[in-house]
């Protein structure tokens, strides 16, 4: 099977709705979410969303976030619309955009290591997501969900 085409697993599956309920607990629901078109990726939205979202978001599958660098991922996050959006993609590229949006990254020593399902809550003072620099942003929260 390829990778593209490879089904999240129970212990992805368990960690996303994990994730969905940090963020509905959190009030951390995006309006826009841009989403890789890989079968996991998509399937880690759908599973996110069984918490109870108040907020049903735009959501924008994107084939170039499959394994995408940071600065194709940051390229993608500046066409967001949204005030509040979330980006799903894979490892190593994911964790390594995380590392370069914040002016610090969090202190937790899980972050460098950017497991799966982990995500990073990161504040921009824009008004627009073209203006959009890396390491400027301020970290306001970093998920890691059980037993990663």
């Amino acid at each position: 099977m390829a990778d593209f085409d490879r089904p999240l697993n129970g212990r992805g599956t368990r960690a996303a709705r994990e994730l969905g309920d940090w963020l509905a607990s959190r009030g951390y629901e995006p309006e826009e979410v841009l989403c890789s078109t890989a079968l996991r990726t998509r399937q880690t939205w759908e599973a996110t969303t069984a918490a109870v979202l108040e907020v049903r978001p735009v959501v924008r599958f994107i084939d170039e976030l499959y394994n995408a660098s940071p600065d194709l991922m940051l390229a993608t996050l500046k066409t967001a619309t949204a005030h509040s959006v979330m980006m799903i993609g894979h490892n190593p590229g994911i964790a390594e955009f995380a590392r370069t949006l914040p002016a610090r990254v969090p202190m937790n020593p899980d972050f460098n290591r950017y497991p799966t399902t982990a995500t990073l809550v990161v504040d921009f003072q824009i008004d627009d997501w073209g203006d959009l620099r890396a390491g400027e942003g301020s970290v306001l929260d970093f998920f890691l969900p059980a037993g990663r």
